[in-house]
């Protein structure tokens, strides 16, 4: 499969969330998802994209979107993570890591000359219809959950 681009059709899921809830794309179809992929639980930059996520929590929902973040970690990680601090996004445990290969963010990394598999931060805008609107690449936390809510917001 090719790497995804806008107009494509978002490819569905269904994993095991926090709190006991499945995760799923198709549950939330005729209104705007935000799915944004990171590497695991409780690291610095991990826990820094939550918790800005978590903190627009109530205008993303003011409009009508909703938030899941998706990482290889289990459900019982993100119960741990989202009560340590106080997190309002869903989690969606992709354990098996098959969403994350299936939006292409699944990729070999490098770090100190060690290569190995990981999730490449990213984040997807899915509009009503279930189709990509925006597609954001290698994220940057800083400033990152007020540009995505800019973009739910010009739907």
């Amino acid at each position: 499969m090719g790497e995804l681009s806008v107009g494509d059709l978002a490819p569905d899921f269904d994993l095991e969330g926090n709190g006991g809830e499945r995760v799923s794309l198709t549950a939330l179809k005729g209104k705007p998802v935000v799915v944004y992929f990171y590497p695991k639980d409780d690291t610095p930059g991990c826990t820094k994209e939550a918790i800005a996520f978590t903190g627009l929590i109530d205008e993303f929902s003011k409009i009508g979107a909703t938030v899941i973040g998706l990482s290889p970690d289990t459900a019982a990680k993100h119960d741990k993570f989202a009560a340590k601090h106080g997190l309002a996004v869903r989690l969606g445990a992709d354990t098996e890591t098959s969403t994350a290969e299936a939006y292409g963010v699944w990729v070999e990394k490098n770090m100190y000359g060690k290569k190995y598999m990981g999730v490449e931060r990213s984040t997807f805008l899915v509009d009503a219809d279930g189709k990509i609107a925006q597609i954001w690449r290698k994220v940057k936390v800083p400033g990152h959950a007020e540009a995505v809510l800019e973009a739910v917001r010009a739907l």
